[in-house]
């Protein structure tokens, strides 16, 4: 061939990506991969949508006509995905894509389509139908469990629909799911190996400060690192306190952290049951803590879980809503007895007598809960890794906090069978 074909031919992606950066040759339809920051995994996905747009051979057997880019946010998407250094728009040579800015989507000429979507609004996966998708950092999305599941309903296009998984490891309860899959090839990548497309010395002056660390391993080595060293709690601890046969109780309460506001990006609200026995050992029976709701569904949701274990009463801290939280719950039942308490002191300072008592052994859980385990375990003094509300934790430490640590209060007559 001549020098200038030879040229072009190393400028394509099947040439100029490392080996972890292109697709598994095995049959797949989600491809899974973890790197840490700069390790080139934005590089690889707006590649990989390209190559589907366009139906190139070393990627699509045919091009794809619909195609959803999914991120934490739709800023995330346009300035990372779309328009960041690494993004679509950057890397494309063949053929560029045009930005319709006002309809939240890339349009190639011979049709394809590549629309955004954000993890903040799942229901906006309602309705439309995909054959091909993009979803970067998952394990930052704020509703992953949600947007995962809409977005697996609109993956019906095609003869063999496809979905690329690019982050940085949380270890969130969805990634852990994706990773247990063997079905799913999973590609690990760590940013040394990316180094020749970085800053000069940036691997050698972050290796210096963080390698060997859990942060390190997580943010530079593309590993998923269970525990953080500073939370409270730990996944091994908590492990050995799962026991399924609950004892007769003597108490039980429905502790609620209501949200501070209603809508699609307000906080969750925590509602969590617990109870203790006879012998002063605390059981965590429930977590049907509920993303996004309105005031009157959380209330109702308390008052069922309550009504369901036979509980004492509803314990609901007070400092977002006032009266306003004990009204809401009499609104819809007003025989239902609520305990008004108030946050006097910061979230970590509640949390570490509670922590206590789970090092002590004297708590028990009648289950697995698995997103309220992600909060225990990723809860360090500067609060959960994401940055937001640790909010069924927070209904975690009032609960026994009522139970075990408060002052002794006359339970409701019980009969126990």
């Amino acid at each position: 061939m001549s020098g200038e074909t030879a040229l072009a031919l190393t400028r394509e992606w099947f040439c100029e990506g490392r080996d972890a950066q292109q697709p598994p040759l095995m049959p797949w339809r989600t491809w899974v991969l973890m790197g840490g920051r700069g390790s080139g995994k934005t590089r690889t996905g707006a590649e990989w949508v390209i190559g589907m747009a366009l139906g190139l051979p070393t990627i699509a057997r045919e091009k794809c006509g619909h195609i959803a880019l999914v991120g934490e946010t739709l800023a995330d998407v346009r300035e990372v995905m779309v328009e960041g250094p690494s993004g679509i728009l950057s890397v494309s040579r063949r053929e560029r894509p045009r930005l319709e800015a006002t309809r939240r989507r890339l349009v190639w000429d011979n049709g394809a389509v590549a629309s955004f979507f954000s993890s903040e609004d799942p229901d906006s996966l309602r309705g439309p139908q995909f054959d091909a998708a993009w979803c970067d950092e998952l394990a930052k999305w704020k509703h992953p469990q949600e947007t995962w599941d809409m977005l697996q309903f609109g993956l019906r296009l095609g003869h063999a629909p496809r979905q690329i998984v690019t982050t940085t490891p949380r270890p969130t309860v969805l990634l852990r799911a994706l990773l247990a899959d063997n079905s799913m090839p999973v590609t690990r990548m760590r940013t040394a190996e990316n180094a020749g497309h970085l800053a000069p010395g940036f691997v050698e002056m972050i290796e210096s400060r963080y390698a060997g660390s859990r942060l390190g391993r997580q943010e530079l080595d593309g590993e998923l690192i269970e525990d953080r060293a500073d939370a409270l709690w730990s996944r091994a601890l908590i492990e050995s306190l799962v026991c399924k046969a609950v004892p007769p109780l003597k108490r039980i309460v429905v502790a609620v952290d209501p949200p501070a506001s209603a809508g699609r990006n307000s906080d969750a609200c925590g509602i969590v049951a617990a109870g203790i026995d006879h012998d002063g050992f605390g059981w965590v029976l429930a977590d049907e803590s509920l993303p996004r709701v309105k005031p009157y569904q959380w209330a109702r949701a308390a008052i069922a879980l309550y009504h369901r274990l036979e509980a004492d009463m509803i314990i609901a801290e007070v400092n977002q809503g006032g009266d306003m939280v004990k009204a809401v719950i009499s609104a819809e039942d007003h025989g239902v007895p609520v305990r008004s308490v108030r946050a006097m002191r910061g979230k970590w300072l509640r949390a570490e007598p509670v922590a206590a008592l789970y090092e002590q052994g004297r708590i028990r859980h009648a289950g697995r809960f698995p997103a309220l385990e992600d909060e225990m375990c990723d809860f360090a003094p500067a609060g959960l890794s994401s940055g937001r509300s640790p909010d069924r934790l927070d209904a975690l430490v009032w609960a026994l906090n009522e139970l075990m640590l408060g002052r002794e209060r006359m339970p409701r007559i019980r009969r126990v069978e």
